[in-house]
């Protein structure tokens, strides 16, 4: 789960992670009256679930608190787009109003669960401001890292390490380190998987400040943080992903026109690869679990068909927890009850795949059968590109 970056300066600023003064504004009268109450210059954000802000115009200097107001007039409402959002954007309903300060030096700081060593990670790098994927790829010898033990926490030498490698004064370490081990607290109390301060700053007047914050949370630790939970802003979701998210299905839509129904996340991975080496592209990301019902099939085909852009739809199935003949049973019931009209492609394998088969042919319905992963992706490309 995602939430906006007020939200997480909040958070942040419980643990003690040093935030600058700001407020929320949803009218343009209220960005100008906190511009009056903390004093100019300000700075007016765009509060959307997406990095890259500034770059589309969500982030402006205001010097007057009747310039706050128009700066926030000119944001909320718009369409933000930037390289996260995609080319459709996102609509901008609030704006964050900070006091600005002199920035002597930007940094960035983060955290993640590193997968490779199973435990979080802390990294930091002397290039505020870029995005740390950019970094990583064009001077990775920048990023600097310290791999946490889970059970001791970040530890004060790691801190300094990393403080060290910012080049932070000698007398700042001490804040520094402060505000990473805060940081570290809020990550792990809350059961995030992502904590991104990006810039970190200096200031000229001394101090460490976390001049924009991103939290993202791992949404099987969400039912240990009710007061998270209701931080959720369904606005900014696809409404096709929330709606699955009722059915216990794993849904992210893309922006090809096949649509795709597989159980399992490694398959549905490979599934959309081979989509892809067939010359189509996926239109979503679709994963109806190890133990889906009928119900659930059919929301998922639901799901699939939402999306105006599908012009084919390939379900590819492998009997392991889940049984062929359930999954064939499912999509017997969603095609009869949804009226199907786009092309079906369907590959079975594994426990009662025979049964399976036998129940999609005695359907009689135009469901196109394949016999393997490579067959499947050929046939539904083929399918919509006829479509």
């Amino acid at each position: 789960m995602n939430i906006h970056e007020y939200q997480a300066k909040a958070i942040l600023a419980k643990y003690g992670v040093a935030v600058p003064r700001g407020k929320v504004a949803d009218i343009p009268l209220e960005a100008e009256v906190i511009a009056m109450e903390f004093g100019t210059p300000v700075v007016v954000k765009a509060q959307i679930h997406a990095g890259g802000r500034g770059k589309g115009g969500g982030v402006k200097l205001a010097k007057t608190p009747e310039e706050a107001r128009a700066h926030a007039k000119q944001i909320i409402g718009m369409t933000l787009v930037t390289p996260q959002t995609g080319p459709r954007g996102m609509k901008v309903k609030r704006v964050l109003v900070e006091q600005a300060g002199a920035i002597k030096k930007e940094m960035y700081l983060g955290m993640v669960i590193d997968r490779g060593s199973f435990c979080p990670v802390m990294m930091a790098s002397t290039e505020g401001g870029m995005e740390i994927e950019t970094v990583a790829a064009r001077t990775p010898e920048k990023i600097l890292k310290e791999y946490i033990d889970p059970a001791l926490g970040l530890m004060p030498y790691q801190a300094r390490n990393l403080a060290f490698g910012l080049s932070i004064p000698p007398e700042l370490t001490g804040k520094a380190v402060k505000f990473m081990m805060a940081l570290s607290s809020a990550f792990v109390d809350t059961d995030c998987s992502l904590a991104e301060i990006n810039p970190l700053v200096l200031t000229e007047d001394g101090e460490i400040i976390a001049l924009d914050a991103k939290m993202n949370f791992d949404g099987n630790g969400l039912f240990r943080h009710k007061d998270i939970q209701a931080l959720r802003d369904f606005d900014e979701e696809d409404p096709t992903e929330t709606e699955a998210s009722k059915y216990d299905l794993s849904y992210i839509r893309l922006d090809g026109n096949i649509g795709c129904m597989v159980n399992g996340a490694g398959l549905a991975m490979a599934t959309m690869d081979m989509i892809k080496m067939s010359g189509g592209s996926p239109a979503n990301f679709l994963d109806v679990g190890g133990g889906a019902s009928t119900e659930q099939v059919t929301n998922a085909f639901r799901l699939i068909v939402s999306d105006k852009n599908v012009k084919a739809i390939l379900v590819n199935i492998f009997g392991g927890i889940m049984r062929c003949d359930v999954i064939a049973d499912g999509v017997v019931a969603a095609v009869k009850a949804l009226g199907l009209k786009v092309p079906l492609v369907v590959r079975q394998e594994g426990t009662n795949v025979d049964k399976g088969k036998e129940i999609l042919t005695a359907s009689k319905l135009n469901i196109i059968t394949a016999s393997d992963m490579k067959d499947a992706a050929e046939k539904v490309v083929a399918a919509a590109r006829t479509n």
